[in-house]
């Protein structure tokens, strides 16, 4: 797709916003057609997530595979969130990498990620946990602190069994001197 045809598209989608803006600010709208002007952007946006972003995104699915054996990495298509709720303030616990350009890489949370792994409990998540805890990446005391702040939260994940989840933070406190509390 040419330049001109994407700096085209991106001035349409512009004075869509501008007029969808306008149109749903204007005071004479009643509730049900702001209700449906609404519906009708969200159709929209999920469309164009259905025929852009999808397509895009298997391409790139299918050369992680290659990509992963050839850098001998190990890529998972996963984020702490998938496994239990977000923690308070994991935004500034991402500790940076690099930045390109713009463009800025994180690591995420290290305390967000022993969590999740000793939730999945998968022999290479316990392996990895030790390491954050034995590298000074994670502190044990915080990791029990942080766990605490979200446990009353552990029932929105109804494949996460809860007591277990805990037995398991305790087990790996306990191995560090962590005593648990509450």
């Amino acid at each position: 797709m040419g330049t001109l045809f994407i700096i085209a598209y991106g001035l349409a989608a512009a004075l869509a916003n501008l007029f969808g803006g306008l149109l749903v600010s204007s005071r004479r709208l009643g509730q049900a057609t702001l209700r449906y002007l609404i519906a009708l952007g969200a159709g929209f946006m999920l469309a164009a997530v259905f025929l852009k972003i999808i397509p895009e995104s298997d391409e790139i699915l299918r050369s992680l595979p290659k990509l992963k054996e050839r850098l001998h990495l190990n890529i998972e298509l996963a984020s702490p969130g998938d496994f239990i709720p977000e923690l308070p303030a994991w935004q500034e616990r991402s500790r940076f990498i690099k930045q390109k350009g713009k463009l800025a890489f994180y690591h995420y949370d290290f305390y967000a990620q022993a969590l999740a792994k000793i939730e999945r409990g998968h022999r290479m998540d316990s392996l990895d946990v030790r390491q954050l805890i034995e590298s000074g990446l994670v502190d044990p005391k915080r990791l029990l602190e942080l766990f605490l702040m979200i446990e009353d939260q552990l029932y929105r994940y109804l494949a996460l069994d809860a007591p277990a989840f805990r037995r398991a933070i305790e087990r790996v406190t306990a191995a560090h001197n962590t005593v648990v509390e509450g």
